[in-house]
């Protein structure tokens, strides 16, 4: 479409006045690791001593979860790239367990004016936890609005980019970087594991739209999309470095009862069959992550990595994407791409592999939860 291309700076971010980035939050000191983890856990009944033994991970890194910080280092990014593109958006922040929490954020973009605001996810698959639940989040903030007599701006939540290249390209160079610190004699061989948040695997059968759902536990949308992603990186780490890797997707940073099955193998265990079946070296790819977050930092970069040193299996951790400068313009992307649509304009849209761009609209029955709520920026949202 070239010139004539509607999702572009020049066609503007009509009709949306604001950019919400809206994420998951974590604590910012060990005064309030308990209660963001009372935050995450509200209505379950966890006793406050079992929360102080969950939060050793975060009390290890002097209770400060690193998430908060890289979400202000991806805000001064998506600031810094539209200000270069010559699009004049604000862009907020809220956090759905901890400051600055979503509900105050969303009355402060109200009492602003905004009237349409653009949500991106720090989430970049289909899932509950990573789609639906923050859908549900914004239903409550709008309700609180509604409550308190503020106009109600309309949300709309921009698409799944798991499979834009702007999320992809800096993954696969954090692969071959990886790679690239491997000693050379076990390079070649180094067997590539994707890991990403293991989840209920009732949750998984049903991610994404219905048709997507599965009664065999294959994961439906949320195993499908990884697999999409983790083919195109092996594909294209085999091109530049002219060698075929085995690969295969692992789960972590499972937090359910045990009685209750998630999806399985766990990145530690298969460590074990890895180097029981004489893998030379792995780099873990954490394909499923935004950035650098806890279960990053202390599932792979602790556990796992403590665990390939038990074993003498020589292994790196390639990095997320972070505030890479490419996936910030990937948000501006899908930001323009999404206006047009909503200007019933031609837009371009953007991705690689095997599935194609996802919705931009989240179906009735899409990422369903155990207790049906309302949930906003969706076909089944109360707040159209």
């Amino acid at each position: 479409m070239s010139d004539q291309l509607a999702n572009s700076p020049a066609a503007g971010a009509a009709p949306y006045d604001a950019l919400l980035l809206l994420s998951f939050g974590g604590p910012e000191g060990p005064d309030d690791v308990v209660p963001f983890l009372e935050n995450v856990t509200r209505g379950r009944g966890i006793p406050r001593e079992r929360l102080k033994e969950v939060g050793r991970h975060y009390f290890g890194f002097g209770g400060v979860s690193p998430i908060n910080a890289q979400n202000r280092e991806l805000l001064d990014a998506l600031r810094k790239d539209f200000a270069e593109h010559g699009l004049d958006l604000p862009v907020y922040w809220g956090n759905r367990n901890w400051a600055p929490y979503l509900d105050d954020v969303m009355r402060e973009m109200a009492a602003d004016g905004r009237r349409r605001i653009a949500v991106l996810a720090t989430s970049a698959y289909a899932s509950y936890s990573g789609c639906r639940q923050y859908r549900e989040n914004l239903a409550d903030a709008l309700a609180l609005l509604e409550a308190e007599g503020f106009d109600l701006p309309r949300v709309d939540k921009l698409r799944h980019y798991f499979n834009h290249p702007g999320f992809v390209e800096p993954m696969t160079d954090g692969v071959l970087a990886s790679l690239e610190s491997l000693p050379e004699d076990v390079r070649d061989g180094a067997r590539l594991v994707f890991t990403t948040h293991s989840i209920p695997t009732a949750a998984a059968d049903t991610s994404g739209p219905v048709e997507d759902h599965t009664e065999d536990g294959f994961g439906g949308a949320y195993v499908k999309q990884h697999l999409d992603v983790a083919q195109v990186i092996v594909a294209e780490v085999a091109r530049i470095t002219g060698v075929d890797r085995p690969w295969e997707l692992v789960y972590q940073s499972r937090s359910g009862a045990p009685h209750v099955p998630w999806l399985e193998p766990d990145i530690c265990d298969r460590l074990e069959d890895l180097h029981e079946a004489g893998a030379p070296a792995v780099v873990m790819v954490p394909i499923g992550f935004v950035s650098d977050h806890m279960e990053v930092l202390y599932d792979l970069d602790t556990e796992a990595t403590a665990k390939a040193a038990e074993l003498g299996l020589p292994i790196r951790r390639s990095a997320t994407v972070g505030a890479d400068p490419r996936f910030a313009a990937a948000v501006r992307d899908l930001l323009l791409e999404r206006a047009a649509v909503e200007r019933g304009e031609p837009a371009e849209r953007c991705w690689v592999g095997a599935l194609g761009a996802s919705h931009d609209v989240c179906a009735v029955g899409c990422c369903p939860a155990r207790a049906p709520r309302p949930a906003a920026a969706g076909a089944d949202s109360p707040y159209a």
